[in-house]
């Protein structure tokens, strides 16, 4: 691809990062996270770990984009000094964006079959465990997932992605906030946001740290080159520490809506908030159905949930094809029919990891889901967060002085110089203490 294409304005670039970050890691994951570790200390943990380690590695990840001009299999080495070997990370940033489109999709293909329920008034049935062994369910709502994002990402950037990108993430936002005030006006609301929003120290111990910190990866999509890729499509009239502070400041306002939406909900009807992974869909579908106009209030929640999940489909969908063009030159109709084929096969094993293809990875209940999640955000996420504030910061890398020139190209909000300490030492010793930590505290059997 000798003439790379462009976003047609800032607003598009910020809706598409935005949109890469925004989806089930805000909505799905962070509810039932923050629930199982304890409410507002976890919030507050995380929160910690979107700023101090955040924000450093997604300037780090737009900067390199923007100076390479290419997508992570080949930005290392057109950045690195001579003879060095970064580039072999960018293979495994394929990796990893492949490996989470192996679950992600399946998860998004749940959202789109929930939201078809409750608009058709088809509730009485839904059921989580039911929903995960049902084969035909699964494949079937995949298929549209991959279908419906390679379609999109068929067309060019401009036409396809971004002019979708911005549509769903309007409405996204405009239900969010519908949500979130219906759900603080039931009877109860004041519990959860207790439980939600005041932090409780005691409960605050290493656990929740590391899972504070991949969750903070995960939502962001930093590491695995994501967020490199969407740096590489715009100009530099805008400081990019600017445009990371905007993304994680939008990713993070959905976050904490989606929790001001569903945890009053669960201590109003007294529900647990704990319930893990079937939170959104066993506990949420069981507020509708109590709701007075619930079948309209579960058709609108989830489809907010399926424009935050579509949008990082298509984000990260973007990203395989980038790199995948990048490596063969095809063309963006043949790429994205030979990916999405590729895709949705992989993704069949997390479709049917509950029903026909049974593979417990580590300790009892795991799935083919935990095996793809555990590669993509206990490992790849971190480490490769990791690899960005290395090569980024020093000389044996592309270098401080070349990312902070590169960074601070254009208005806005600039790196300055008493950060180098910020993110030359604590980012990476943070991030491989806590990473090394949550390996030797993982549950394995």
């Amino acid at each position: 691809m000798n003439d790379r294409e462009r976003l047609g304005s800032r607003l598009g670039f910020i809706m598409l990062s935005a949109g890469c970050a925004i989806g089930c890691g805000n909505v799905w994951k962070f509810p039932w996270m923050c629930g199982q570790f304890g409410g507002g200390g976890f919030v507050l943990v995380y929160i910690f770990c979107l700023i101090l380690l955040g924000l450093p590695v997604m300037t780090m990840e737009f900067a390199a984009g923007r100076a390479a001009q290419a997508s992570p299999v080949r930005l290392f080495q057109k950045l690195e000094k001579p003879r060095a070997k970064w580039g072999a990370w960018g293979y495994v940033s394929l990796v990893g964006n492949i490996a989470l489109m192996a679950f992600y999709c399946v998860v998004t293909g749940w959202i789109i079959y929930y939201f078809y329920k409750f608009a058709t008034g088809a509730t009485a049935s839904l059921g989580y465990d039911a929903m995960k062994t049902n084969p035909t369910v699964n494949v079937v709502f995949l298929l549209v997932t991959v279908a419906a994002a390679f379609a999109i990402l068929s067309f060019n950037l401009q036409k396809g992605l971004e002019k979708v990108t911005k549509v769903m993430m309007s409405a996204l936002l405009v239900l969010l906030v519908a949500l979130a005030i219906h759900s603080l006006r039931l009877p109860g609301a004041k519990a959860g946001l207790a439980f939600y929003l005041v932090p409780d120290f005691s409960k605050i111990d290493g656990s929740v740290i590391v899972g504070a910190m991949n969750q903070a990866f995960f939502t962001l999509s930093v590491g695995m080159g994501s967020m490199a890729i969407f740096g590489s499509y715009i100009g530099k009239e805008r400081s990019l520490m600017g445009e990371a502070a905007h993304v994680i400041a939008l990713d993070t306002f959905v976050a904490v809506i989606a929790g001001l939406i569903m945890f009053p909900a669960c201590f109003s009807y007294g529900l647990e908030v704990n319930a893990g992974p079937s939170l959104l869909f066993d506990t949420m579908a069981s507020v509708f159905n109590h709701m007075a106009g619930g079948r309209w209030w579960g058709a609108l929640f989830f489809l907010f949930m399926v424009f935050a999940a579509m949008s990082t489909v298509l984000a990260v969908c973007e990203n395989i094809l980038a790199m995948v063009r990048e490596l063969t030159g095809w063309s963006r109709p043949k790429g994205s029919l030979v990916c999405g084929v590729g895709v949705f096969l992989l993704a069949l094993t997390t479709a049917l990891g509950s029903s026909v293809f049974h593979f417990q990875p580590f300790a009892a209940g795991s799935t083919w889901l935990d095996f793809w999640d555990f590669i993509v955000s206990t490992n790849i996420l971190p480490l490769g967060s990791l690899v960005f504030a290395l090569f980024c910061c020093n000389r044996f890398g592309w270098g401080w002085d070349a990312f902070v020139a590169e960074a601070n190209e254009g208005r806005g909000l600039k790196v300055r110089g008493w950060m180098k300490s910020v993110f030359r030492w604590f980012v990476p010793v943070a991030i491989l203490f806590i990473y090394i930590y949550g390996m030797a505290t993982f549950n394995w059997r």
